[in-house]
């Protein structure tokens, strides 16, 4: 009977020494080291960007001829000049273009869209499922108007959560999403749907999903937005402007419930911006702990000093404000009942308070509150009034760029800067001198993939 090995080969089974087994262990990891950085290498195709003038984020001076090295979906380097490409590298020349960071929104509601008509009447005969519908072109419109990240703060949260999938998987192209799901709030404050109208509305399926009405309530609600797949809280501690009859005057969720929310969020690793016009609601929530304070109008003094000390963010979101103050004016039937009047009360302060807690050095982060009253894809338009409220255009460029990622405690977006992804967008002229430039990016890159070419989409 044949050996099962030959003697040389059971002669070459002897244990290798120490010294042998380290050399081993190193050819060994020498050599997957090499065949995994040819296989990166394979997959990361290296693009070029030459930028004419970069404005990175940071709030810096404007560079001039400037080169984005692009690995993958990340930048690798930012280097003077015109680096040029070698073979099977690929040059995407902006050379004539100012080149930005991929914008980000703090404030929008994605799967929200305004339909002309009876409020009421859309309220009861719209589902979800409709809204995500919406939500479908309205994330590529953001996208092409070169917000390449925002944050939906308050949704249908199966809608939105969907919706996220499936950008995020590529099947349907848009901007990267950090959602809440539903606004958080009282019985009877602006988050509850049956607010205004009769109290059977209170016993639909799903009705009270965004009610929360004790610490218990609170703390149970959040933990389930996190199991659902929110990224963040919104809570709804003051009344709100398009909601019928509440006041945005008056803090409405009590303090514990507000707290319980904060806590449980932050133990979770989550963030929480807190819708807030009136000065109780805003101080309050920014004393126990609040990440953003959402309008802040009706903010003061006492209030700005308590943004600084706890370094909370102020979302102004002067869009929406004017223009429910131009619908209310011309077109109130269009509007929940008492929205008119709040709105012709409350718009002109959001701009007064912008320009108030800017001068005193309270951080800002860009946010439109898009959902129809301006279109998705408009959001640049914010841009203008944060100049007219006092911000310079770079300091306004900055609170949609390195703020803005700040406040989403990000450091993949918001920078031309390596290790971030490769989210670019490109204008003509120069938006330092006119920050309107904005409402026109030609150009616009997510992830490496441009998405946009000399201002037409590229699928």
């Amino acid at each position: 009977m044949p050996q099962p090995f030959p003697p040389q080969c059971l002669a070459s089974q002897r244990p290798p020494e120490p010294a042998e087994t380290d050399v081993i262990l190193r050819n060994a990891f020498l050599a997957a080291t090499l065949l995994m950085s040819t296989a990166t290498s394979a997959i990361a195709a290296t693009t070029i960007v030459h930028a004419g003038r970069l404005i990175d984020g940071s709030g810096g001076a404007a560079r001039e001829r400037v080169s984005i090295v692009i690995d993958g979906d990340r930048i690798r380097a930012v280097e003077p000049g015109f680096v040029e490409a070698r073979a099977g590298e690929t040059v995407v020349d902006l050379s004539n273009r100012t080149v930005l960071p991929g914008l980000i929104d703090c404030h929008v509601h994605i799967t929200m869209a305004f339909h002309p008509g009876d409020p009421i009447r859309r309220a009861v005969t719209r589902s979800a499922y409709d809204d995500l519908i919406d939500g479908v072109k309205d994330v590529r419109a953001t996208l092409l108007a070169g917000f390449t990240s925002v944050r939906s703060v308050g949704d249908s949260t199966a809608a939105v959560v969907a919706l996220k999938k499936a950008v995020t998987e590529g099947s349907i192209p848009g901007p990267r999403l950090w959602v809440a799901g539903e606004a958080l709030g009282p019985t009877g404050g602006h988050s509850d749907p049956a607010n205004g109208l009769i109290p059977d509305i209170a016993e639909l399926p799903h009705a009270r999903d965004a009610v929360i009405d004790s610490p218990e309530e609170a703390r149970q609600t959040v933990r389930r937005l996190k199991r659902e797949g929110a990224d963040v809280i919104k809570i709804m501690p003051s009344g709100g402007v398009m909601s019928i009859g509440d006041d945005p005057n008056l803090q409405l969720m009590q303090d514990d419930e507000i707290k319980a929310v904060i806590d449980t969020a932050h133990s979770l690793d989550m963030k929480v911006a807190a819708h807030a016009h009136g000065k109780q609601a805003i101080d309050h929530a920014i004393e126990l702990g609040v990440d953003s304070i959402e309008h802040g109008s009706f903010a003061d003094a006492q209030s700005y000093k308590l943004f600084k000390q706890h370094g909370t963010y102020l979302v102004p979101t002067l869009l929406v404000g004017q223009r429910v103050y131009e619908t209310a004016k011309a077109h109130p039937e269009r509007l929940n009942p008492s929205t008119a009047q709040k709105a012709i009360a409350i718009a002109p302060m959001l701009q007064k308070n912008t320009h108030d807690a800017h001068a005193a050095g309270v951080k800002i982060a860009f946010g439109t509150d898009t959902f129809g009253l301006s279109a998705h894809g408009e959001n640049a338009q914010e841009f203008k009034l944060l100049v007219a409220a006092g911000l310079s255009p770079m300091e306004a460029i900055e609170t949609a760029t390195g703020h803005a990622a700040d406040l989403l405690g990000s450091k993949d977006v918001g920078l031309v800067q390596a290790g971030r992804f490769a989210d670019l967008i490109a204008v003509t002229g120069d938006p330092l001198k006119d920050v309107a430039a904005l409402e026109q990016v030609d150009f616009v890159m997510k992830g490496g993939d441009v998405v946009k070419a000399d201002g037409k989409p590229v699928s």
